[in-house]
């Protein structure tokens, strides 16, 4: 294993810079374990250069509406010594393949209900995907359940 030269590691502050991030949330990602430091000798948090594609990755993932638990779990399968090669990085990415076609599904689905819940000026309470009369969608769980995909047809008589 070669040795790193002081050069191949980075202050937080350039870290920072080059990844978009602030300072507090690379901190707050390290004490998560999503990555690593070493010390310099006066103390100062040093980051190799490959954390960040890790950090890209947490910033990517983040954007598109995965939880920090998911991005943990992935982070855990790729080596935290090294950059990933490009198989371990395909292996997170059909991993995740599901997941995100599943998250492009609703917010389609919500883009395409509030687009006619706006255009109705809700004077169709029939026919609108947010309203729910005495929570009889409450059974099915939790949150905007009609949103979520649930079909109001499917409620019983005896839930209206």
């Amino acid at each position: 294993m070669s040795r790193k030269r002081p050069d191949d590691l980075l202050p937080i502050g350039l870290v920072a810079a080059r990844s978009g991030l602030a300072t507090s949330a690379i901190r707050y990602y390290e004490a998560e374990g999503l990555i690593s430091s070493s010390r310099s000798a006066s103390g100062q948090r040093r980051f190799a250069r490959h954390t960040l594609r890790r950090l890209a990755f947490i910033r990517t993932a983040r954007r598109v509406g995965l939880s920090l638990a998911d991005v943990s779990e992935s982070l855990r399968s790729l080596p935290p010594e090294r950059a990933p090669t490009k198989a371990e990085w395909a292996k997170v990415s059909t991993a995740w393949r599901r997941r995100l076609d599943d998250r492009i599904d609703d917010l389609e689905r919500l883009r395409d209900d509030l687009t006619g819940c706006i255009g109705c000026g809700c004077l169709s309470l029939t026919a609108c995907r947010l309203s729910n009369p005495e929570d009889a969608a409450g059974a099915n769980g939790t949150g905007p359940r009609f949103l979520l995909g649930d079909d109001p047809d499917t409620l019983s008589r005896s839930m209206r």
